[in-house]
């Protein structure tokens, strides 16, 4: 039924335009009063003419298709565009976590054909003095 009115307002909408388009102005009629001609500018204009009468029809009918067709959009239609979604839900993952790099991996440098190898941990220290070292001979004078 909505599509229907739509319709028939635009076909309405059209058909009011070019019957307006179609009229003979009233302001053409100036250059004839000056000329002498028998009409004048402000008298009378006798019986209305068939145009003005379809022109006044036409835009009754434009009215009052606005009007059905405010009425029906403002109570048709309460919900929202966005009532009718739904919340979508978390992918779940069942791979497992990548591993953790532990040392930086780099371009070698061009000359080096050695592969780098991983730092050594330190040391642990002993309570134990250091090694004796033979003493340097003394010189003699």
């Amino acid at each position: 039924m909505e599509t229907l009115l739509i319709v028939l307002h635009v076909v309405v909408c059209l058909f009011l335009i070019g019957i307006v388009l179609l009229q003979h102005g009233k302001g053409a009629d100036i250059g004839a009063t000056f000329g002498g001609s028998s009409q004048s500018l402000f008298g009378s204009e006798g019986p209305l003419p068939l145009l003005n009468k379809i022109t006044t029809a036409v835009a009754v009918i434009f009215m009052l298709t606005s009007v059905a067709l405010a009425y029906i959009s403002s109570h048709t239609g309460t919900d929202s565009v966005m009532s009718g979604l739904t919340k979508p839900e978390p992918v779940q993952t069942t791979q497992p976590p990548a591993p953790v790099q532990t040392e930086p991996v780099g371009p070698q440098p061009a000359g080096d054909t050695m592969p780098i190898e991983p730092a050594k941990a330190p040391e642990a220290k002993t309570d134990a003095p250091p090694a004796a070292t033979p003493a340097a001979p003394e010189k003699t004078q």
